[in-house]
């Protein structure tokens, strides 16, 4: 192991639980012991995903918050005694690896409940909201400090929270953790004076407006998280460790206005000054860890960062916090393993915080022992698979229903949190198989069709594999596509897979009835019916390294022509954005906190965003266009960039294919990176 690792490996302790070492695996939700948005029980997925990751090295280990009021049926977590007990069977063997465990528990979400088009329906709808209380009580659910708005939807605000039901949660807290304590639990994890959930929102002004005990001056808006630690002390003895989640500052403009990296703005929420006393004042009140990060839901990308946000964009506040208290601090986001080694090791932090890095690759850390680097499956902080709330204008959460009741599945891991249909199974009668296009659908279902015992072939048309990830790759901020991008071409070296560049396929029959998979991707859509639009630069031209001038104008407001938009403003140009929807980025899968980032990012920086308009006529050194009351316009620039999309683009179309044939990527349908590699996979599996 490379030296300047070795502070991570050292131990420590929280109170007196011994830690091996100062690897964390920080809550995600979906990796539950006890379930996810479903009726408790023994999660037997998320105890294998957690199993996993201490057998490979992790030190301590937090699977995905509990809440201690179930938000569907109504449900007290300490109410099913059989799910502790089958807890208690299992964790010798968890205990086994030489890891400790914490279970995280939440006093719920307050105002950042995700709210979906549905709930809306059942919250204002008077007769469904009656019907629907056994299941959902989203007036319990989303009650707040005080009265204010959801985090997601204008149409489910949050009530005030009564002393009486402040008090169930508190005894709900004591009773819980005694009952993980009896079970073998190693601590537990209170969530959370974090991230704006609803122990936070009582801590922050402009959140809580009460004139009780729990509100007004410091002590009273902090009183809740402290009488929750005071009663877990109280149930389960001084000795038995209690770590919090800690936001060092709130990062908040206001309601549903967060504040960039470097941005100069007024603090609504925890700034710094009032976050050292707390931090002090929740030690002295008997936590024994902070777990910290930055934000709220209003700042969403600093808790859940993008790849977007600065590197270890945490860790200068955490460490500054670290002088203020004794107990042991641990920072997480975004942390680079060599950073967080070398403040370790000059005792400005305690432990490393890592998440999502574990659901792209369960053997980062032992890979990382074992100086076998280049074979981690890097996270690309897409939050495509494992956190995909999704919101623009008028729409509150616009998410799949499965991804709702299934978070913490992973876009680069298929089987990740879903090994019940996803899992390697070795074939009975190895084969060739043809695969046409080496992009990364094609890598993919090479890499699951060796692995199974099958012999791939690969042929690509172009000088190297990669396909349009190459283009979706190369901005300056996508260093991490890019790593997996190499991840996927040193695995067709390692796993020895026949590999034919600059070999373009037009007649499949030249492979007779072997096996084969089409993956040749899908071609830019082009806005014919614009005059001039010969003129305009293809976007993945533009990616590919074709030049443009100073000012340039984006015809397309998705995630693409975003992205391209903050790429230009980042080399110093002057992209303006033109769209047809009312708002940018209004599509699924992209997370509330990928695109907040850049919705800020564009309106702190002042790029001009012309939404609900049409892009009509092209010229040399302007674009016509019309606004949503049918007025026409110009923008004089120097380029114009076309992101309008891409059309499928099979080799063999859908009713001449044979059945020894199957599409993966986007020849079959245009969708996402998650898509194309958890589709490659099933389709490798089918063979």
């Amino acid at each position: 192991m490379e030296k300047r690792l070795e502070p991570l490996f050292t131990p420590w302790k929280i109170g007196n639980c011994q830690i091996k070492n100062r690897i964390v695996m920080t809550s995600m939700g979906g990796t539950d012991l006890f379930g996810w948005m479903e009726k408790n029980h023994f999660d037997k997925a998320g105890a294998e995903f957690i199993l996993k990751v201490a057998e490979n090295n992790a030190g301590l280990v937090l699977p995905g918050c509990q809440p201690v009021y179930n938000p569907m049926y109504g449900q007290w977590l300490y109410s099913n005694r059989k799910m502790y007990q089958e807890l208690a069977r299992w964790m010798p063997k968890f205990h086994a690896t030489g890891a400790k465990l914490f279970v995280q528990l939440t006093a719920g979400f307050g105002r950042s409940f995700t709210i979906s088009p549905m709930m809306e329906t059942l919250y204002t709808n008077k007769v469904l909201r009656v019907l629907s209380k056994p299941v959902m009580n989203l007036d319990k659910i989303t009650a707040s400090a005080s009265p204010s708005p959801n985090r997601w939807s204008d149409k489910v605000p949050s009530r005030e929270m009564t002393v009486k039901e402040i008090r169930e949660y508190v005894e709900a807290f004591g009773k819980t953790a005694k009952l993980l304590q009896e079970a073998g639990v190693d601590g537990v994890e209170v969530h959370a004076v974090h991230e704006g959930y609803l122990l936070d929102q009582f801590t922050l002004k402009y959140v809580n407006h009460r004139e009780d005990e729990y509100g007004g001056t410091f002590k009273n808006r902090y009183r809740f998280a402290v009488e929750i630690v005071q009663e877990i002390k109280k149930t389960c003895g001084k000795d038995f460790p209690v770590s919090l989640r800690y936001s060092v500052i709130s990062k908040t403009r206001g309601f549903r206005q967060g504040a960039l990296p470097g941005e100069d703005y007024d603090e609504v929420g925890r700034d710094f000054k009032e976050s050292k006393m707390a931090a002090k004042y929740l030690q002295d009140a008997g936590y024994d860890m902070l777990n910290c990060d930055n934000g709220t839901y209003d700042a969403w990308y600093w808790a859940h960062p993008p790849i977007y946000m600065p590197e270890n964009c945490n860790l200068s506040d955490v460490e500054n916090l670290r002088k203020h208290v004794d107990i042991p601090v641990v920072c997480a986001g975004k942390m680079d393993p060599r950073v967080a080694a070398d403040s370790i090791a000059e005792g400005c932090i305690d432990g490393a915080g890592f998440a999502r890095q574990f659901l792209a690759d369960p053997e980062w850390v032992t890979k990382l022992m074992a100086d076998k680097e280049e074979d981690i499956r890097p996270c690309i902080q897409c939050h495509n698979g494992c956190f995909n709330m999704c919101h623009y204008k008028g729409v509150p959460n616009d998410q799949k229903l499965s991804d709702s009741l299934h978070l913490a599945r992973c876009a680069v891991n298929a089987e990740t949190m879903q090994t019940d249909r996803h899992f390697m199974k070795p074939t009975r009668r190895p084969s060739k198989v043809i695969i046409i296009g080496g992009g990364i659908g094609g890598m993919e279902a090479a890499r699951v069709l060796k692995l199974r015992g099958h012999e791939p072939v690969i042929f690509e048309k172009e000088d190297e594999l990669g396909g349009t990830f190459i283009a979706a790759s190369a901005e300056s901020y996508k260093g991490k596509l890019r790593d997996l991008l190499a991840w996927y071409r040193r695995q067709m070296k390692v796993l020895g897979i026949e590999v034919h560049l600059n070999t373009e396929i037009k007649d499949v029959k030249e492979f007779g009835k072997h096996d084969i998979i089409i993956a040749t991707g899908a071609i830019p859509r082009i806005l014919k019916n614009i005059p001039g639009h010969e003129l305009m630069i293809e976007a993945c031209e533009y990616l590919r390294g074709a030049e443009v001038g100073e000012k340039v104008v984006v015809v397309g407001g998705g995630l693409t022509g975003c992205e391209i938009a903050y790429e230009l403003a980042l080399h110093g140009k002057k992209p303006v954005i033109v769209e047809m929807k009312n708002d940018i980025i209004s599509q699924k899968g992209v997370c509330l906190a990928n695109s907040s980032y850049l919705r800020e990012w564009f309106d702190l920086y002042r790029v001009p965003i012309y939404l609900e308009t049409t892009a009509k006529e092209v010229w040399e050194d302007c674009i016509v266009c019309t606004d949503k009351n049918g007025k026409e316009f110009t923008i004089e620039c120097d380029s114009v960039i076309s992101s309008a999309g891409y059309i499928p683009n099979p080799l063999v179309k859908e009713n001449e294919r044979e059945s020894n044939m199957d599409y993966v990527g986007d020849c079959k349908k245009v969708g996402n990176l998650r898509t194309v590699i958890w589709r490659a996979y099933e389709v490798a599996m089918r063979i």
